[in-house]
């Protein structure tokens, strides 16, 4: 009787810690990341360093010149240009927290690069704190009620809500900044007149990975906010966590908006026509560091972990994808020997941030071969395990 009952109490003690133990240390602003040993977070160095060294050796094969490996790389795209800002890129980059701390990093992890649509991620987020805020009352509201310029007129389009634009199931009809919802990434199969005259999916019903679309959910976040998002992001966000001031978040050229009188840079929600948040990996993993304790820094929540759940909670026609955020659930996109908790935010030229609550750890890997970034988890999962 006396040892169930101690068994019990030791489930009940492993459960709280499991519950309670996140994130030990927060670095904090202009001062050296603390790093720890990996034996001493047990954490098996020889292994780690394989996975180290397969990202560092595995970098992604399109030109550094990110110009270049754009309009290549969308070559297929009707009516395609650069529209925002580029910057050439530099090599492979990256860290691995664990509690907070680094426990592995290489190449320059202070440089700011491109980081295409991990840049999604980041406007989910501060359309997440538009809700949190009561600027959006719910995310299942329809936009049309918050947006009434026409952009969502229509019988299709007025049946759109914030979760249709955030889970990219919106199937939107239109144009916004000079891109066409039908030429961006279009179909391999038939001809673009038969694309641009396709009958529309209900929103809700299909996903599709689409800028201009996620472009509008940008315009439309800042029709809310009444204020350009890198401020939103900035003030609600980065400087909460003690990111350096080095980042930027662009638009294209021809991206303004008027709100209330005044002229505002309409941003992008990725970068394959240029713009995007340009941002160090450093910033990187302090953003998914954020989010590895549940939207709370030190002793401040920035972000309701209500919102986070429903972020990373699986939409229904594509069970790898939340709000902006991929799941390594079973399904298309998924890592095999990796952890299903795991979930993440990815751009165009392998640039990752790499939530895994399993482990309580944060990856931030740039510039990886993209169809290696499995078999990297796989390594260094098992350094983990």
């Amino acid at each position: 009787m006396f040892l169930a009952k101690r068994g019990f109490l030791l489930v009940l003690l492993f459960c709280f810690y499991c519950v309670s133990a996140q994130v030990e240390y927060f670095p904090k602003k202009n001062e050296v990341w603390e790093e720890k040993v990996p034996a001493d977070v047990d954490i098996n160095s020889e292994w780690l360093n394989d996975a180290v060294e397969f990202a560092k050796t595995n970098e992604y094969s399109g030109s550094r010149d990110l110009r270049i490996a754009i309009l290549k790389g969308f070559a297929r795209e009707p009516f395609h240009d650069i529209l925002g800002p580029t910057k050439k890129r530099g090599g492979p980059a990256g860290l691995i927290l664990k509690d907070g701390y680094i426990v592995a990093k290489w190449g320059d992890t202070k440089r700011v690069d491109m980081t295409f649509s991990v840049t999604k991620s980041f406007l989910s987020t501060v359309t997440g704190l538009a809700v949190d805020k009561g600027l959006i009352a719910n995310e299942i509201d329809f936009v049309k009620d918050y947006v009434w310029d026409g952009t969502f007129n229509g019988a299709h389009n007025s049946k759109i809500t914030w979760q249709h634009l955030l889970q990219q199931n919106s199937d939107w009809s239109g144009e916004i900044w000079g891109g066409k919802d039908w030429a961006d990434r279009p179909p391999r199969e038939g001809d673009l007149d038969d694309w641009k005259n396709r009958k529309y999916h209900d929103p809700g019903t299909k996903m599709e990975y689409n800028d201009v679309r996620v472009n509008v959910l940008a315009y439309s976040a800042l029709q809310v906010w009444r204020k350009p998002l890198p401020q939103v992001l900035k003030e609600h966000v980065m400087d909460k966590i003690d990111a350096s001031t080095t980042w930027r978040w662009f638009g294209y050229d021809n991206a303004w908006a008027t709100i209330d009188g005044l002229k505002m840079k309409s941003v992008t929600g990725g970068g394959h026509s240029g713009a995007g948040i340009f941002i160090s990996a450093e910033d990187m993993a302090r953003f998914g560091l954020l989010f590895l304790n549940n939207g709370k820094w030190k002793n401040e929540q920035l972000i309701s972990k209500d919102w986070i759940e429903r972020a990373i909670t699986p939409s229904q026609p594509n069970i790898n994808y939340g709000y902006m955020w991929w799941l390594n659930k079973k399904g298309p996109r998924h890592w095999e020997n990796v952890s299903e908790s795991i979930y993440y935010a990815a751009g165009f030229g392998g640039n990752f941030i790499v939530v895994d609550r399993a482990h309580n750890v944060v990856v931030v890997t740039r510039w990886l071969e993209p169809s290696k970034v499995g078999e990297f988890m796989q390594k260094l999962t098992k350094a983990l395990d």
